[in-house]
């Protein structure tokens, strides 16, 4: 036997050696006590100690999402934040925090690492989905200390009844859509498949031939099995699988050609705004021409006297082509102990392969995710306590080739093993009026050593309709890949790890709720500080070869983030129900440490309008300035357009609506419409993702806003 499961299963052996005659009548809750898991009337905070917001399978129905990206983003202190413009690189941000400080369960389950979110978050298929709770703040989940940011749990739907769905769309940009679910309840259980298709057109709104928006064929596949009575223990199960093909950059999806295509310029590098004056190349803002010359730019002097340098590595040498499988499997297993007592097992694996083409690197990598976990929850008295211990495990083998040919295997290998335990010990107080739940997590990282998380949860029932929640916590993340910050092979030939701390968060939040029959408010207050915060400085030289090499580092200097943010929903009549919501947040941190422009102010307003066969959703999204000079450290890195003028150092606030509408002409048939970002509003409008440093040397990651313009879809569901 594996000596890294041994402790696992000699626990769950003896907790199962232990049970007593009878135990099996019972059924076994969360290990996390929240209690009645019902959300109020019109209020996505659900009645829980810890505060959590749920996005319903309604919820996902009325936005047309296919994925987890698309169901969870544009909600308050929620979204999703795009860090290439060539391969569209996504992570979901909680508080406004970098996306590696969130993690993403199924079932309870953290089975994600930072190189399989990358582009997996967009692989996370919402067909059978019964809701997606989000819990916000460092240790929110009791089995994830990593989650500096906050949690995502996914929540498969156990089916009462037969339910066939089929479900065809297309659009424009060559978007085709199938969705295809299947749910059949029998004696003692039941068994779930989907399917999922998802295909989409690169991109290119300001015609310089280099596409903002990825293409890609995506394929999900996944079973489910529900069973109420397997020796006393109550289980469910899923496999997962994923095929996807996505490029950027050069557009079409004829990704073997474009590989191959590594001279000449099929660009027109004057188009957008900022462009070049030249469609050969772009301008190197110092003007410096002896110095283009030594970096081996082969520079033009144009007539003017700016200093011009040609583009002449083809299609590929500006494209990103991103192959990726992955093959998840989790189990989870409750049974009710006699006493109140409840015993949970959890188990979960994933293996995922990623080939790609960065710009003339490749770069392919192999990962194994294993989780196990055992817990016991007993009560003492008018105390529960809840005991359990968990494994995970997590490796990242890789090997590579630079466009010039050089070797880089294992550039960013690890194999993280981390054995933990935690205790959790709830109890409520005057009359049922204060709920407290106060836990501790030790962990045992094979590379960071001992780290303990602890946190304290209270909920305070002012009335049956108005609540006070108060969270103060800890958590710790051990720094992996450059995938956190950047991704791909970054043409360097080595990481050199100057790392020898995990990245520390301290969180404290307060979240107001008022749920009546026909208001509901939430206001949530968060303060987070990450310490011993991880940095990727790519610019670095070997001091004896002078090949390039990348520095994995850390941060002198806390990243601290604080945030307010408020959702008022009201029901005007039956039909018709209105939300408003807004946050504000403030940063501090060392310049370019946060990576990513971020806004101090969003805005929220959401309609919904449910009448006889029409079933109608309008969402608008403001988005205030964002401090670019700032974010970016232009004052130490100062960017500049493809013609050698800076960039813009605050960007413009603009408003983002999606409208989607849905008629149902009988019982199986609907039609579905809609569009997304219906004013068309782009950032290639203003200002491109593009930019070059004051060398000349440039880079695809300036981002403030969608990179997507107006896309209209329609198509037919059929419930069968």
């Amino acid at each position: 036997m594996n000596s890294r499961l041994k402790p696992v299963v000699a626990a769950v052996l003896l907790a199962l050696a232990a049970l007593p005659a009878g135990a099996a009548d019972r059924t076994l809750g969360e290990v996390e006590v929240k209690g009645t898991p019902q959300a109020k009337p019109q209020s996505r905070l659900r009645d829980e100690i810890i505060a959590t917001e749920s996005v319903s399978e309604a919820d996902i129905r009325k936005t047309n999402a296919a994925t987890l990206n698309e169901a969870i983003d544009n909600n308050p202190g929620v979204s999703v934040q795009t860090e290439c413009s060539i391969c569209n690189v996504r992570n979901v941000t909680l508080n406004n925090l970098p996306g590696r400080f969130t993690t993403i369960m199924i079932d309870g389950v953290p089975i994600f690492s930072s190189v399989s979110s990358a582009y997996g978050l967009d692989m996370i298929g919402v067909n059978g989905v019964e809701r997606i709770d989000i819990s916000r703040g460092a240790g929110a989940s009791l089995i994830a200390p990593e989650a500096l940011a906050g949690a995502v749990n996914i929540v498969s739907k156990r089916p009462a009844a037969p339910e066939t769905v089929l479900q065809l769309q297309g659009g424009e940009m060559g978007y085709k859509r199938i969705d295809g679910f299947l749910a059949r309840p029998f004696a003692g259980g039941a068994f779930t498949a989907s399917f999922n298709a998802n295909h989409h057109d690169s991109q290119d709104d300001n015609g310089n031939g280099v596409g903002e928006y990825t293409g890609y064929k995506r394929y999900l596949g996944g079973l489910g099995l529900f069973l109420d009575d397997v020796g006393g223990f109550r289980l469910r199960g899923r496999l997962d699988l994923v095929d996807e093909k996505r490029g950027g950059g050069a557009l079409g999806n004829d990704y073997a050609s474009i590989k191959d295509n590594l001279g000449g310029n099929p660009f027109d590098w004057r188009q957008g705004a900022g462009g070049s004056p030249d469609r050969a190349g772009w301008i190197r803002p110092d003007g410096d021409f002896a110095a283009a010359v030594a970096d081996g730019q082969n520079p033009v002097q144009l007539a003017d006297g700016r200093v011009l340098l040609p583009y002449d590595s083809g299609r590929g040498g500006f494209s990103e082509i991103i192959y990726t499988k992955r093959q998840q499997a989790i189990v989870s297993g409750e049974r009710a102990l006699a006493g109140g007592g409840k015993l949970k097992l959890a188990f979960g694996y994933a293996h995922h392969d990623q080939d790609s083409f960065y710009e003339g690197d490749t770069y392919l990598a192999k990962q194994d995710q294993h989780y196990s976990e055992v817990s016991l929850q007993q009560p003492f008295g008018a105390t529960l306590l809840t005991v359990g211990l968990n494994y995970r495990y997590e490796d990242l083998k890789s090997h590579g080739r630079l466009a010039d040919g050089t070797r880089v295997n294992g550039l960013d290998n690890y194999v993280y093993k981390t054995p933990g335990v935690f205790l959790q010990a709830y109890r409520a107080f005057f009359d049922d009026h204060l709920e407290v739940n106060a836990s501790l997590r030790y962990d045992d990282h094979n590379v960071f050593g001992g780290i303990s998380s602890p946190r304290i949860n209270a909920l305070w029932h002012h009335t049956h309709e108005i609540n006070s929640r108060f969270a103060l916590g800890k958590g710790f993340r051990a720094p992996t890949s450059f995938f956190e910050q950047d991704h791909g092979i970054l043409a360097t030939t080595r990481i050199d790890r100057r790392i020898d701390k995990p990245e520390k968060s301290d969180n404290a939040s307060y979240t107001f709720s008022y749920a009546g029959d026909r208001d509901a408010l939430v206001v949530s207050a968060n303060y987070n500080k990450i310490t011993n915060y991880a940095l990727l400085d790519s610019g670095a030289s070997d001091p004896l070869s002078g090949d390039p090499i990348t520095l994995f580092t850390q941060s002198a200097h806390p990243v601290t983030v604080k945030g307010i943010d408020a959702t008022y929903t009201r029901r005007f009549s039956q039909a018709l129900e209105g939300t408003l919501g807004a946050e504000a947040f403030s940063y501090r941190f060392n310049p370019g440490d946060l990576s990513f422009a971020r806004p101090r102010h969003r805005v929220y307003l959401r309609a919904d309008y449910d009448a006889g066969p029409w079933d109608l959703l309008a969402r608008a999204t403001w988005t205030g300035p964002m401090d670019l000079a700032r974010f970016y450290d232009y004052a130490n890195n100062p960017r500049y357009n493809l013609d050698g003028t800076r960039k813009r150092d605050k960007s413009p606030g603009y408003w983002t609506v999606d409208v989607n509408g849905r008629y149902r002409f009988d019982k199986t048939t609907s039609l579905v419409v809609g569009v997304n970002n219906l004013f068309d509003y782009r950032q290639t409008k203003v200002e491109d993702f593009l930019w070059v440093d004051g060398a000349g040397n440039i880079d695809v990651t300036h981002f403030w806003a969608p990179n997507r313009g107006r896309q209209f879809y329609a198509g037919v569901r059929f419930d069968l």
